[in-house]
């Protein structure tokens, strides 16, 4: 595995631009930015992608993008819904593409735990089959797709909680292991109480992202981390990802007490998940 990169996920709370964010990362010694798609539009001064590669070169960063999570569902049993999903994680791909990001992360899709059986059983089956477009997608475009492990929910099924279940996704799709990978999250591994050390004798050298935050194992607090080097030289990863609720815990997680840059006046930074 060759050298791999460390850095941030970009969020809308943060407030920054995304020159001042990099500018931010690269201060700490990190040299790597994740991309949120959806939540690109609430910040000001958002470059398009061609722009945004040019700043990834000026600041020696590498680049990954996460498709739309908030408002989406690929594993909606509205056909509408999911189609629509779908062509979002298209957009993502192509702006990945065009920006020169290494992968796009994606989720697995959800239905409500309250639903019929025979609702819940297609939401699954369209789960799959909007993976699989995806992929087939991300292979002809040339930009690998992760497939995120996500948190347990009470309310909500998920199909990526567990190695097994994530397994059982990709597996599904016959698309190349070049181009659909895995996102290890190690703190969805640990509020769903499995090791992430499971996931990587499960996947290996298939995990190509790999996003840093802990918690207390009863929430998805995504708070600092700053034991994340025993994750690093254990991960295969090809970039590693600190997923933070502020800018401040992006600094905090690699023991610096850096001052973040001032907010856009345009935006209100705020809290919450």
């Amino acid at each position: 595995m060759s050298d791999p990169h460390i850095g941030a996920a970009m969020d809308v709370r943060f407030g920054a631009t995304v020159e001042a964010f990099m500018r931010f990362v690269t201060d700490l010694g990190l040299r790597h930015v994740e991309f949120k798609h959806e939540y690109l539009a609430g910040h000001p001064e958002t470059p398009d992608p061609e722009r945004t590669r040019e700043l990834a070169e000026r600041y020696g960063v590498t680049l990954s993008y996460h498709a739309p999570f908030r408002d989406w569902n690929a594993g909606s049993y509205d056909e509408t819904v999911r189609r629509n999903a779908v062509e979002r994680v298209k957009r993502t791909i192509d702006d990945a593409a065009t920006a020169g990001a290494t992968g796009v992360v994606v989720h697995g899709g959800s239905v409500p735990r309250r639903y019929p059986e025979w609702v819940r059983e297609r939401a699954r089956e369209n789960a799959h089959r909007s993976l699989a477009e995806c992929a087939e997608y991300a292979q002809l475009v040339g930009v690998p797709l992760c497939v995120e492990n996500q948190p347990v929910d009470e309310r909500r099924t998920r199909y990526t909680t567990s190695p097994a279940d994530l397994a059982a996704m990709i597996d599904a799709v016959d698309v190349s292991p070049r181009y659909l990978g895995v996102t290890l999250d190690v703190g969805h591994a640990k509020v769903s109480d499995h090791d992430w050390r499971a996931f990587v004798e499960e996947f290996g050298d298939r995990i190509r992202v790999c996003h840093l935050h802990d918690n207390d194992g009863t929430a998805d607090q995504h708070e600092p981390f700053a034991e994340y080097e025993s994750v690093v030289e254990s991960v295969p990863a090809e970039c590693f990802v600190f997923e933070m609720k502020s800018i401040v815990d992006v600094a905090t997680s690699v023991g610096s007490d850096a001052e973040p840059p001032d907010p856009a006046p345009e935006l209100e930074v705020g809290g919450g998940e």
